[in-house]
């Protein structure tokens, strides 16, 4: 038995997000066909709504609305010589949780891996050379993802900072290898927070 196009369509469309494989996307196609009409609506205004109102900020990369730089870069109580580097936006989050990091942070969007066609050009990686050129950052501390594409970007970006004089570090270990930054609870993030190292030494 097929679907109609306009069920197919819509199960096709959940099926290109993240983590949702056929099965999910059937699931939940038909969950929004079953679910009252304002229900549907207000799940596509949400969508429509976060893609006109939240944009990238034009400093660091992480989420803004409202704004063309997000809030922790327009907080002046921020420690400006310090900056965390991490993969994705979520991060940020799970870095903040922690209450341990009163810096301002950088956005790759995305992790070094070559097999899967990410680059350096296609990171966020020149734009915090320029950064650390321009503003007066003492220390990049690196906190990508603790697997092997976390790893290769940590060394790639330790490459690239080294030469400029900047301190480089990398969060401790106390994260399970292979996790993922944003699953991490606030004590394990923070121990290794603290516990940082300088890389290359």
């Amino acid at each position: 038995m097929s679907y109609s196009s306009t069920v197919q369509e819509l199960i096709d469309q959940f099926g290109r997000l993240p983590g949702i494989g056929p099965k999910s996307a059937q699931r939940v196609a038909f969950y929004l066909l079953k679910a009252p009409t304002e229900d549907a609506v207000r799940l596509s205004r949400a969508i429509v709504d976060a893609k006109e109102r939240v944009s990238f900020c034009e400093r660091c990369f992480n989420l803004s609305e409202g704004g063309e730089e997000c809030a922790i870069c327009r907080d002046p109580r921020r420690e400006e010589r310090m900056v965390c580097v991490v993969e994705d936006a979520q991060d940020i989050v799970a870095v903040e949780r922690t209450q341990e990091f009163r810096g301002r942070y950088h956005v790759l969007q995305g992790a070094f891996s070559p097999i899967d066609g990410v680059g350096v050009d296609q990171l966020r990686v020149k734009e915090l050379m320029t950064r650390v050129g321009e503003e007066d950052i003492e220390e990049v501390i690196i906190a990508t993802n603790p697997n092997l594409e976390g790893e290769a970007t940590a060394a790639l970006l330790a490459k690239y900072l080294k030469p400029m004089g900047v301190k480089v570090s990398r969060i401790a270990s106390g994260l399970p290898v292979g996790g993922d930054l944003e699953y991490a609870d606030e004590l394990t993030l923070g121990r290794a927070l603290e516990g940082r190292t300088t890389v290359g030494e």
